[in-house]
């Protein structure tokens, strides 16, 4: 497998992301803002891909950074068939009441055992009518 071909593979998993502020969890006197996540990953190749490794970046609104890696997501290294998908929810805990979260996930094409990179764009944790 070419370069040209894993930049297509990595072209042909898809990366959604949908956060959720939980108020009735934050505390505004304690400067704890917790929101959910829930990533859906579509591969929408003709190969089987694994999940194996993740990379967020976390940026609070105070200009503090959080990097997090780690195995898989939600303790799992899905396999994802041919036009399907997977779905997961997670959780981050800011400092403020808005924060922007970007980063990658490392995938193998299971056939040559070649990984990829697939980047996730920034997303942004805010409460709701929040202006910054």
């Amino acid at each position: 497998m070419t370069d040209n071909e894993l930049g297509e593979l990595a072209n042909a998993v898809s990366v959604q992301v949908e956060p959720v502020y939980h108020a009735q969890e934050s505390s505004t006197a304690q400067q704890r803002y917790v929101f959910s996540y829930t990533v859906t990953l579509r591969n929408h190749s003709s190969r089987s891909v694994q999940l194996l490794t993740r990379y967020w970046k976390i940026t609070q609104g105070s200009g503090k950074v959080q990097e997090v890696r780690g195995k898989g997501v939600v303790g799992k290294q899905p396999l994802i068939e041919p036009g399907k998908l997977f779905h997961y929810t997670s959780r981050a805990v800011l400092d403020g009441p808005v924060g922007v979260m970007q980063g990658c996930y490392t995938f193998i094409d299971t056939r040559n055992q070649r990984s990829f990179e697939v980047p996730i764009a920034p997303f942004r944790l805010a409460i709701p009518h929040q202006v910054h």
